[in-house]
C-alpha cells in the first residue's frame, strides 16, 4: 500500500512539473551534450589545490578522483572529500564505474594512520570512507575500515564517520567488525533496480544488498543506515519506486538518488536524463515512504552533503 501511494505521488508530481515547466525527460543521444541542468563546477581554488597535494603527500586515494565525481570542485573547495581505502584497483567489473578493475596488490596496513593524519590536518567534522571491492581478502577489508574509523576519531575527536562499504560477499562476521567500530553512518549502495543487476553489477546480488542494510541496522539500531540509487539506466518508474520501498523496508534512514553519467564509451550508455522536477518528485515519494532524508538531484552522489545528513 505504501509503495502504491508513493508511486501515485511520484507520477502526480512528475506530471505537475512537466505541465508547469514544459520540461520532459530527455532521451540520451551520443551526438548531443548533457542537458543544461547537468553542469559541474570546474575544479579550482586554494582549498582544492591544498587537498590534492595532501592526498599525494600521504599517498591516499579518493573516490572523488577515481570515480570521476562531478562534484569534486565543489566538495574539495569546501574541504570535504571521500577517502578510498584498500588501493585503487577493484576486483569487480561493474559496468557503470570508472575505478580501475583487475588484481589488487597487498594490503597497506599503515593506510589508516595516514588517513587519520589527513582527517586531523583538514580538521574535518565529518569524514566519508569508502573502498574498492577486495573480494580476495577473507574479511573483504573490514578490519582496515574499522582501523580507519578509530584513527579518524583519534586525530579529530568529535568527528562523525560515515563508511560506504562493499557487500563483503555476505560475510556478516566481517560486517560486525565494521559496525563494532561505531561508524555514525553505514552506507551501502543499491545502485539500480533488480532487473538491471546482471548487466550493471554482475558480481553483486540485489537481495544481498538489502540483507546487508537490514542486518547492519539490527546489529546497531543507533547507527544511521544509508543507500544510493542511480537513475537513467533504463529502469521504469514503477521499478524505481519498488526498489526505493525495498530499501526503506530494511529500516534504512537515508537515501541518495542521482543521474547516471557514463564515464566512457566502454561503460553502460545513458538511457535518459531525469529532469530536476523529476528528482524533486522522487524526493517527495521517498519522504512519504518514511526515509529520514532523501538527497535527490542530477549531480547527487553517495557522499554529497553527507555531513548535513549525518546530523539528522
Amino acid at each position: 500500500m505504501r509503495m502504491i501511494k508513493s508511486l501515485r505521488l511520484y507520477q502526480e508530481n512528475s506530471n505537475h512539473a512537466s505541465c508547469a515547466t514544459g520540461k520532459k525527460s530527455v532521451q540520451y543521444s551520443p551526438t548531443r551534450r548533457h542537458p543544461p541542468w547537468i553542469r559541474a563546477r570546474v575544479p579550482s581554488g586554494p582549498n582544492y589545490t591544498e587537498l590534492k597535494r595532501l592526498m599525494r603527500d600521504l599517498e591516499l586515494h579518493t573516490v572523488c578522483e577515481e570515480a570521476q565525481c562531478p562534484n569534486i570542485g565543489e566538495c574539495w573547495e569546501s574541504r570535504s572529500a571521500t577517502f578510498m581505502i584498500l588501493g585503487d584497483v577493484c576486483t569487480r567489473r561493474c559496468m557503470f564505474c570508472a575505478v580501475t578493475k583487475g588484481k589488487p596488490e597487498g594490503v597497506d596496513f599503515d593506510e589508516p594512520r595516514r588517513l587519520g593524519e589527513a582527517v586531523g590536518h583538514l580538521k574535518l567534522k565529518h569524514v566519508v570512507i569508502t573502498s574498492v571491492n577486495r573480494d580476495e581478502l577473507p574479511d573483504g577489508g573490514a578490519s582496515i575500515f574499522a582501523a580507519c574509523i578509530h584513527e579518524s576519531r583519534r586525530h579529530s575527536p568529535g568527528c562523525t564517520v560515515e563508511v560506504l562499504i562493499p557487500d563483503l560477499e555476505g560475510n556478516w562476521d566481517a560486517l560486525a567488525v565494521i559496525v563494532e567500530a561505531k561508524p555514525d553512518v553505514l552506507n551501502h549502495n543499491t545502485e539500480t533496480v533488480p532487473r538491471l543487476y546482471r548487466r550493471t553489477r554482475p558480481q553483486a546480488k540485489y537481495q544481498r544488498t538489502l540483507d546487508l542494510l537490514h542486518i547492519g541496522k539490527q546489529m546497531d539500531g543507533t547507527m544511521l543506515t544509508k543507500s544510493g540509487l542511480m537513475v537513467g539506466l533504463g529502469e521504469s518508474p514503477a521499478e524505481l519506486l519498488e526498489t526505493m520501498q525495498d530499501i526503506r523496508d530494511t529500516n534504512c534512514d537515508l537515501l541518495t538518488v542521482g543521474q547516471y553519467l557514463s564515464p566512457t564509451s566502454r561503460h553502460l550508455p545513458i538511457q535518459r536524463y531525469y529532469t530536476p522536477e523529476e528528482f524533486e518528485a522522487l524526493k517527495a515519494a521517498g519522504m512519504e515512504m518514511g526515509f529520514r532524508h532523501v538527497e535527490s538531484g542530477p549531480l547527487v552522489r553517495s557522499s554529497y552533503h553527507a555531513r548535513e545528513q549525518a546530523r539528522l
